[in-house]
């Protein structure tokens, strides 16, 4: 529903470290919260470090004689020998404290000695295939308990990005573990000849039999545990060990909808979707990668959605109609007496179709309600759901003009919501801006409730 995602610790330091494919530009401003670990760019002085940081090796404007050099220009030198015997993989997370100089010397990022205020020396901890290639590859070299110098030449680090630390980049960096990640299936480049076949191409061999009847529908969510590879074993997405995520049946790809349906409760199964089946191009957004896919999903649990409405077509006869065009009809009357304001804050389950039949985003397919403040939202809910009171469910008709009015990428034409009033919460709305129903809710992260799995891209 809201753009704005509620991560935990860790995850935060993943995404505000500074090797990450997004620079920490925004860090360069401003200080941010200790849960990020120290770990992102710029800012001013911390107890732990002076403005400038801590001292540049000796060697910080070019590996000396004894570094050694892979085939890439990668450059790199033992300081400790390590303890472990294990080297991490792509895939692992690892967690290190390192220190980053440029080669004149200055110190850009540290989670041992953080130049933000009030950032405190923290390790980092992140997955080693999200940062930039130059990392990847250094730590990818080192065991736990190593300490290693790596000069990594602009092409392996941000490339020229702006915003971000220029030419070659020198690190010091402690590895002090290892996360193992997914690894990648058998047979992942292409299905085994005993899988079973669809006729569109969706090939499938079940690892584990289900101990559920039911299948999925269409308007539904699921609660999985999934991994997404290429044919060669590059990980594109996956869910985090032991946490399965709530993902809805469709609005991802044909694949993905037609893969999930074929499970039932309990059931981990392999499948090779063809690129025809993978995620489709949707105007003013960038294409996605055009390539055959390896899934392994397991099914936790089925989280049921309502049902198409018959009237999705076009209001009935007995929807209430405003001067503004938008039509609704009560379901369910509520219990409540109090009506929400323009900028009441409200807790809500909802979904919604297009007038074709397809839902589009549904908080149902995340297994929880929404909550979001009706000053952020499309017109047609400010105006809707505020005829509501708490315990009502209502239907609403709203024309292009009090939805997207035709914005790229979000969904086009009338928008038909099923909207449930559960709580109209104490308090000012959620500060903000935030996204509306049908961009980026429930369904997953991009507009008009396309959530597929895209892969990291490295700068």
């Amino acid at each position: 529903m809201t753009r704005t995602s509620f991560v935990s610790r860790r995850a935060q330091a993943a995404l505000a470290l500074v090797l990450l494919v997004t620079p920490a530009v925004a860090a360069c401003k401003g200080g941010s919260s200790a849960a990020d670990g120290g770990t992102r760019e710029g800012g001013g002085p911390s107890a732990s470090a002076s403005a400038t940081g801590l001292p540049a090796p000796p060697d910080v404007a070019a590996p000396p004689a004894d570094a050694v050099k892979t085939a890439d220009g990668l450059a790199s030198k033992v300081l400790t020998p390590g303890t472990g015997a294990d080297k991490p993989l792509p895939n692992d997370t690892v967690k290190v404290n390192y220190t980053g100089w440029t080669t004149d010397g200055k110190m850009f990022d540290s989670s041992v000695a953080p130049l933000q205020p009030g950032r405190r020396p923290q390790p980092a901890e992140f997955a080693l295939n999200r940062v930039i290639p130059g990392w990847t590859e250094g730590v990818g070299l080192m065991v736990v308990g190593e300490k290693r110098r790596l000069w990594i030449p602009q092409e392996l680090a941000y490339a020229g990005k702006p915003g971000a630390p220029a030419g070659m980049l020198v690190f010091d960096i402690e590895l002090l573990g290892i996360t193992p990640g997914p690894r990648p299936p058998a047979n992942v480049a292409a299905a085994p000849a005993d899988a079973q076949k669809t006729a569109d191409g969706l090939a499938s061999v079940v690892m584990q039999p289900g101990t559920g009847k039911d299948h999925p529908g269409p308007n539904d969510g699921v609660k999985v545990n999934y991994s997404i590879w290429t044919p060669d074993g590059k990980l594109l997405d996956a869910s985090k060990e032991g946490m399965p995520m709530a993902r809805a049946v469709t609005g991802m790809s044909d694949g993905w909808a037609e893969a999930t349906q074929l499970m039932v409760t309990g059931e981990k199964r392999t499948f090779w979707v063809p690129a025809a089946l993978g995620p489709k191009a949707r105007p003013g957004l960038p294409p996605p990668p055009s390539q055959d896919t390896t899934m392994v999903i397991e099914l936790v649990d089925i989280l049921k959605g309502p049902k198409t409405p018959p009237d999705v077509k076009a209001p009935p006869g007995d929807a209430v109609k405003t001067a503004s065009g938008l039509a609704t009809k009560v379901l369910t009357k509520g219990t409540g007496t109090t009506h929400p304001t323009a900028t009441s804050r409200v807790q809500v389950n909802y979904a919604g179709w297009t007038t074709d039949g397809k839902m589009f985003d549904s908080s149902y397919a995340r297994g929880e309600p929404a909550t979001f403040g009706l000053n952020a939202v499309i017109p047609g809910w400010t105006e809707a759901v505020q005829l509501m009171v708490e315990g009502e469910k209502r239907r609403i008709w709203v024309p292009e003009k009090l939805a997207y009015a035709g914005k790229p990428g979000a969904p086009a034409g009338m928008l038909v919501f099923e909207v449930e009033l559960l709580k109209i919460m104490p308090g000012p709305p959620m500060g903000g801006p935030m996204m509306p129903p049908g961009m980026g809710g429930a369904m997953g992260g991009g507009p008009g409730g396309r959530p597929m799995p895209v892969p990291a891209s490295h700068p």
